[in-house]
């Protein structure tokens, strides 16, 4: 499994999450208004979770239920930074 990011984190950005990765899989989006998880380097050790001041950050499986589509959002994310670099 995965964490996955959702829209709590638009236009805060604090980066903490980002700072603590141990796999650096967490990147600014794109479009500059938020944080995403890798979903395929992400190993789902919590770190980020723990530091995120907007509580923002889920493991996967626990997504609540009007935050599911945030898992789809977090791979196209990361897709469309991959093909920015």
């Amino acid at each position: 499994m995965t964490r996955v990011i959702v829209d709590a984190c638009i236009g805060v950005k604090s980066g903490e999450c980002a700072d603590v990765c141990p796999v650096d899989c967490i990147h600014e989006s794109v479009d500059g208004q938020m944080f995403f998880i890798d979903p395929d380097d992400c190993i789902d050790c919590g770190a980020c979770e723990s530091v995120c001041p907007v509580e923002a950050i889920f493991p996967e499986e626990d997504l609540p239920d009007d935050k599911t589509e945030w898992t789809q959002k977090n791979v196209d994310m990361n897709e469309e930074w991959k093909a920015a670099q």
